[in-house]
């Protein structure tokens, strides 16, 4: 007997906007990418989740808001 579990994260980027502060590593602009995802378990939608990721636009970082 075999079992398949067919599992998948699909993430869409909704938008991009441009965050106050600067890169603490080199200095230049932090962008606020806002990231959409989504499981899926036998093509059937699990649960959806909105993220808000921040990156340095100069280094390409990914910073983390403590």
């Amino acid at each position: 007997m075999c079992l398949v579990f067919v599992c998948d994260k699909e993430e869409k980027v909704l938008g991009r906007n441009r965050a106050p502060g600067a890169c603490p590593y080199c200095g230049g602009m932090v962008e606020a990418i806002d990231i959409e995802s989504q499981w899926r378990f036998c093509f059937l939608p699990l649960c959806f989740k909105t993220k808000t990721k921040y990156c340095c636009t100069m280094c390409t970082r990914r910073l983390e808001v403590l």
